[in-house]
């Protein structure tokens, strides 16, 4: 798994929310448009995509982006 590949499937899930550059340093729960409903779109992408069930607590405590695939990519491995 690749972090462009993540950024990709996570900037899918954001159709209600401005485009914006988002990198692996994007404070995503800080971004315009950020909701519950997009943290849950999210959180099946990945189970979708990746084949991971992150927890709720797993997506609150994660701030970046990277951290966010870091918590994905533990399950990976």
């Amino acid at each position: 798994m690749k972090i462009n590949e993540f950024i990709e499937n996570f900037v899918d899930q954001l159709d209600d929310v401005p485009a914006i550059p988002v990198t692996p340093e994007t404070r995503f729960h800080e971004m315009d448009g950020w909701s519950s409903i997009i943290a849950l779109s999210v959180m099946a992408m990945i189970d979708e995509e990746y084949d991971v069930q992150i927890k709720a607590e797993e997506m609150r405590n994660s701030q970046t982006i990277q951290q966010l695939f870091d918590v994905v990519e533990s399950y990976l491995n």
